[in-house]
């Protein structure tokens, strides 16, 4: 019932996404459609990366959507980039930091913990992710923080280069050790013929050519959606900070929100883990600083700086989710907490 709805919404949101732009109908009610359109597209990159996670694994089903859903951040924050929107594009990263960590797995815990009482993921993979996030979001973002107080701007510049240079290296090392040099070295002990006897929805290739066209349509749709924001915040009282945190960061991550749910309550905790705590990983030490570059070669350059209140926010929901995440094991009462802290911020965010 659901897929036959997100293929309605699909093959008429598209087309009306493409007649709408070109007509220029009210900025309103085209949010509403590249909205929805997103969101069922999104279902079907879900299904295509469940697909590709029974043929190929969980680790790299689940950084196959992470990278899936994030080309459509980094598609989106490009655009605005170009536009001269640095504080936009930094809060819509803060953003997916916080819905990954917060919102996303929140869900996932959530619904998944509303049918099973205790579901187990690996918790090899849990406390290396820990070590990741805390290197990629409080040092890598705090320390230019500290540092660029008393420097120039051009020497801000050059921090957040050096740094987005290391932070891209180093993600690039850890898939090398995740998927080359210790792949299946620390393996979940719990019941490995699980994933063995399922049968995929569809073929490894047709769910490949599935996720790309979609993805395609997403970037598309994405791209102008951007150009509805000022007059929707406008028309909603919503502010640039809020739009970018909030906003942008739920309808750009939309694939990766339904999967990590999707697999949640099929049980796939690996699976569902990978895509929260892998995207927050590859946000940070990837798309971030490919943006930090990308900036260069426009008029107005992108530093790594965040503002104070996003920053404490995305410390506090990294520490959050490692005490939740570190002992391999979840229930539906810490997706709550997570989602909780999720909403905290969103009310702080609105109301600055």
């Amino acid at each position: 019932m659901v897929n036959k709805i997100f293929l309605g919404l699909v093959l008429l949101g598209v087309p009306i996404s493409v007649i709408g732009s070109l007509l220029h109908w009210p900025s309103v009610i085209m949010f509403i459609v590249y909205c929805l359109t997103i969101v069922a597209l999104a279902g079907f990159m879900g299904r295509a990366t469940e697909s590709l996670a029974i043929v190929m694994g969980p680790r790299i089903g689940g950084l196959l959507n992470a990278t899936f859903g994030n080309a459509v951040e980094l598609i989106i924050s490009i655009f605005s980039l170009k536009a001269g929107l640095v504080g936009v594009v930094l809060a819509s990263l803060t953003g997916s930091v916080l819905g990954n960590l917060l919102l996303v797995a929140g869900l996932s815990f959530f619904v998944g913990g509303t049918k099973y009482k205790r579901q187990k993921f690996n918790v090899f993979d849990a406390r290396h992710n820990a070590g990741l996030l805390i290197f990629a979001v409080i040092v890598a973002f705090v320390i230019p923080e500290v540092f660029t107080q008393d420097m120039s701007e051009s020497s801000t510049m050059s921090l957040s280069v050096g740094i987005s240079i290391i932070l891209i290296l180093l993600y690039l090392a850890a898939l090398f050790f995740k998927l080359v040099t210790h792949r299946g070295v620390y393996q979940h002990t719990e019941k490995p013929e699980e994933h063995e006897k399922e049968v995929p929805e569809w073929s490894r290739k047709k769910a490949i050519i599935i996720l790309a066209a979609a993805t395609l349509a997403v970037a598309y749709v994405s791209e102008k959606l951007v150009h509805t924001f000022s007059e929707v915040g406008e028309t909603f009282g919503w502010s640039e900070l809020f739009i970018g945190v909030i906003i942008v960061a739920i309808v750009g991550n939309a694939a990766e929100h339904a999967s990590a749910v999707m697999m949640a309550y099929k049980n796939k905790m690996d699976v569902a883990v990978e895509i929260a705590v892998g995207s927050t990983l590859q946000v940070a030490m990837f798309v971030a600083p490919v943006l930090v570059l990308i900036s260069l070669m426009y008029p107005t350059h992108m530093p790594l700086v965040f503002t104070l209140s996003e920053l404490i926010s995305m410390v506090t929901a990294v520490f959050l989710m490692i005490m939740i995440s570190n002992d391999g094991e979840t229930n539906w009462f810490e997706g709550l907490t997570l989602l909780a802290a999720y909403f905290i911020m969103g009310i702080g965010f609105y109301l600055l």
